[in-house]
């Protein structure tokens, strides 16, 4: 879907409060550093002089002038460097900061949309999947074996470490996963986590409860004045990096559903895009309930994960 101008602003301006607040963030590092290391903002001033200096004896045909000004200019850093790490202060931080290094949070990187520019498109148009929020609370710096026992345990640890070598993984070995099992085991987490770390390294991710994906293709399917929309839809969910398709099976299930699903996992499979599946059915509803071809391409072309044991979610609010 493309973005509205207001969109489109929205995005630059969230780009704009990044630099400024970067900007502010090393104004106040340098008045700091001025204000309490002796002699780093002599240091600093010299350099222009220096840089004045050996231009002119370049204008007067001085040709070792610009060597002498590159060594120069070497020894004035360093200098700064040893003042800023004297005072316990790590030698670059002067150095602009910036939330993504790769477009000094311009968004872009010559005349192409950066890789935080496109997650950003796609995190507003598809803001319904509350994907920010989902981040916020899952991921694997939180994850925990302690409400598993037995079989449980070791499912979930397999899954865990499956999840793990999914997002380490990424860019050299395609493959799709699918989490089945009883409700509250740690299928939407593991997605979640997998999305974070994804994100965190640049790749693009489209996050979807299966209620809202069918809802979303349906109400533009249907609207004859939406063909772009629906085709820009299509585009996003068969070319993002990894698409999320979470509680499978909760969706009222139609023809139009199953035709659409097995579309999109048909289509992300020839093209070699991950996918991910969590659902509460067991593998036999799920047969029963799609295509024999659906059933197919998931077992054929995912690995499978069980996950069982108490709905920690519950548990959680019992013991708070």
């Amino acid at each position: 879907m493309p973005l509205s101008n207001s969109q489109y602003d929205s995005i630059i301006h969230t780009y704009e409060e990044k630099q400024n607040r970067n900007r502010h963030l090393l104004e106040e590092r340098r008045d700091y550093v001025y204000k309490h290391i002796d002699g780093y903002r002599e240091l600093e001033d010299s350099i222009a002089s220096v840089s004045v200096a050996q231009g002119k004896k370049l204008l007067e045909g001085d040709e070792s002038a610009l060597a002498e000004l590159r060594l120069l200019l070497k020894e004035l850093s360093e200098a700064k460097k040893g003042l800023l790490l004297s005072a316990g202060l790590p030698s670059d931080y002067l150095e602009p900061a910036y939330d993504c290094p790769d477009c000094r949070d311009t968004g872009y990187i010559g005349s192409q949309k950066c890789h935080c520019f496109k997650q950003a498109e796609i995190t507003l148009l598809y803001e319904q999947s509350n994907i920010s929020q989902l981040l916020e609370k899952e991921n694997f710096s939180v994850l925990s074996y302690e409400y598993y026992q037995g079989e449980d345990l070791s499912r979930f640890r397999n899954a865990a470490e499956a999840s793990k070598k999914f997002a380490e993984n990424f860019d050299f070995d395609y493959h799709n996963l699918f989490f089945y099992g009883t409700v509250g085991t740690g299928k939407s987490f593991l997605s979640g986590c997998i999305a974070k770390e994804l994100i965190e390294n640049g790749r693009s991710v489209i996050y979807f409860s299966a209620v809202r994906l069918f809802e979303t293709l349906s109400q533009i399917s249907f609207d004859h004045k939406s063909r772009e929309e629906l085709h820009s839809t299509h585009h996003d969910l068969y070319q993002c990096d990894l698409l999320i398709i979470d509680d499978l099976g909760t969706e009222l299930t139609n023809n139009f559903v199953t035709t659409q699903l097995f579309s999109c996992l048909n289509e992300r499979h020839m093209r070699r895009k991950p996918t991910i599946i969590s659902t509460n059915l067991s593998l036999e509803e799920l047969r029963n309930r799609y295509s024999d071809r659906i059933f197919s391409r998931i077992m054929s072309s995912y690995q499978i994960y069980k996950l069982s044991g108490p709905d920690i979610r519950i548990y959680k609010k019992l013991n708070k």
